[in-house]
């Protein structure tokens, strides 16, 4: 048996090669429908629920394909609505526990392929947490997955490509983009012009967008403020520099009633690190689990796929998860390592352009670290908790704070409910400044790593888990 966590590209693609090699599959979703965040789909069943969005995403009709074929195939069981709440292993097999219809399941597997995906990454700023600040990938699920407009006047910002097919899905479906900024400027792809030639219908889609909506380049969303109900009235919008400093007197204010704000994504670790696999820096210096050419990590019964490996979009998350699925089915059926090899010899290749050209992307549009420059004393690092800047410092200079986990237990930053998920990267890499250090992997894996990863109730807790019967 095979279980596969996570039903996005990476996760159905690696379900459905395990299945046509042989192999029975488990198949886990943490939300409503197979898909995950990338092919977010409405409610309904059916062709409609996914052809009908096809000018929101041009690809939609190759998920709607591949969800079907997962469906349909015998081999395959999928669940989901299965929140993953803890992983643990030992020498004869790795057992998953998930919550589903509020009943806690516990499920022993030979072998694990990670495809847990990825969320957007955050960065505080005076205001972030008013009524109608979201991130870029909140206000599309809100689009994609319940046909609702996040606002009638949106500002999308922040860096990444993933911000001009949000802006114009949005504004095909009927909102207003008053503006789009980009933090980032063309010209940084100068020096990587034979990677984009190598990738031409990547380009063509970027100038696609960019022909559809202005946007502006080299300026980043400051601030936000409301108005007297409380909701988002106006963002305050500058012109930064190439270390995100803010260039005196070019501010201004930006009318709105939304603004979807993201700087790129965070893979999403939880599970890596409960399992203890190894983890190694990314292009951007923040972690991504360790897997060799066969999608194996340092546990050999364990696979892992698409964004956990290092953000990279869907295209090489199916690579990804292809090889995962076949080498996690050869691994089960004791092929030999060579043999796995020359299976994947062709999509390796293919994986290897696109990885090229997805590290070049977290290149171009790396995050820099005058953004810290732009918060102030009272800023709420940890919204959660509301545990501001200014308190952060003071644990620091005055408390002693020397890391991530002494701040959590002096502090209670990365405590509340998201357990850290939107806050813990920046305070990492605050409390690492204010030391006058470099943020490591080290202090990133200690935020993230938790024994209970997911919410669950002391009930739930107590009881013991229902075994899982899979096919």
């Amino acid at each position: 048996m095979i279980t596969v966590i996570g039903g996005g590209p990476a996760g159905m693609r690696a379900a459905l090669t395990a299945a046509n090699s042989g192999a029975r599959v488990l198949l886990l979703e943490s939300g409503p429908r197979l898909g995950g965040q990338y092919w977010r789909h409405l409610p309904e069943e059916g062709a409609e629920a996914w052809t009908g969005q096809t000018a929101l995403q041009s690809d939609y009709l190759a998920g709607f394909l591949l969800r079907n074929q997962v469906l349909s195939n015998p081999k395959i069981e999928s669940v989901c609505d299965a929140q993953i709440w803890s992983t643990t292993k030992n020498d004869a097999s790795i057992t998953v526990n998930f919550l589903h219809d509020g009943i806690s399941h516990s499920f022993e597997t030979q072998i694990l392929i990670l495809a847990t995906g990825a969320f957007d990454r955050t960065l505080p700023f005076p205001g972030w947490d008013i009524p109608g600040v979201m991130t870029p990938g909140g206000a599309q699920a809100l689009l994609k997955g319940s046909n609702v407009h996040a606002g009638k006047k949106i500002v999308v910002a922040g860096t990444g490509p993933f911000l001009l097919p949000v802006a114009s899905g949005l504004a095909k479906a009927g909102a207003d983009i008053v503006g789009l900024y980009e933090a980032q400027r063309l010209r940084k792809w100068i020096s990587y012009s034979g990677v984009a030639i190598l990738n031409l219908r990547k380009i063509a889609q970027g100038a696609n967008y960019l022909r559809q909506l202005r946007q502006g380049r080299g300026f980043a969303v400051i601030s936000a403020h409301a108005g007297e109900d409380g909701l988002l009235k106006y963002v305050r919008v500058a012109k930064i520099d190439t270390h995100f400093r803010i260039k005196k007197g070019s501010e201004t204010n930006i009318q709105c009633d939304a603004a979807a704000i993201g700087w790129g994504f965070t893979p999403n670790l939880s599970i890596v690190a409960s399992l203890g696999l190894q983890q190694i820096p990314g292009q951007d210096g923040f972690p991504v689990v360790a897997v060799d050419e066969l999608q194996r990590t340092s546990d050999p019964r364990i696979f892992a796929a698409g964004e956990i490996t290092g953000v990279g979009g869907a295209e090489l998350s199916l690579s990804e998860g292809m090889i995962a699925g076949q080498s996690a089915a050869d691994f089960l059926g004791k092929v030999s390592r060579s043999a796995t090899l020359s299976k994947n010899k062709s999509i390796s290749r293919r994986r290897s352009r696109q990885r090229k050209f997805a590290n070049t992307l977290m290149r171009i549009y790396s995050v820099q670290d005058g953004w810290r420059t732009w918060l102030g004393d009272d800023t709420n690092i940890c919204r959660c908790e509301e545990v501001s800047l200014q308190t952060l410092k003071a644990s620091i200079h005055e408390l002693g704070v020397t890391n991530i986990r002494s701040a959590k237990l002096l502090t209670r930053v990365g405590m509340g409910a998201c357990q850290g998920r939107i806050c813990s990267r920046s305070a990492v890499e605050i409390i690492a400044a204010e030391q006058k250090l470099k943020a490591t992997v080290e202090e990133h894996i200690s935020a993230g790593n938790r024994p209970i990863f997911s919410p669950i109730t002391l009930g739930q807790l107590a009881q013991q888990p229902i075994a899982y019967d899979a096919l």
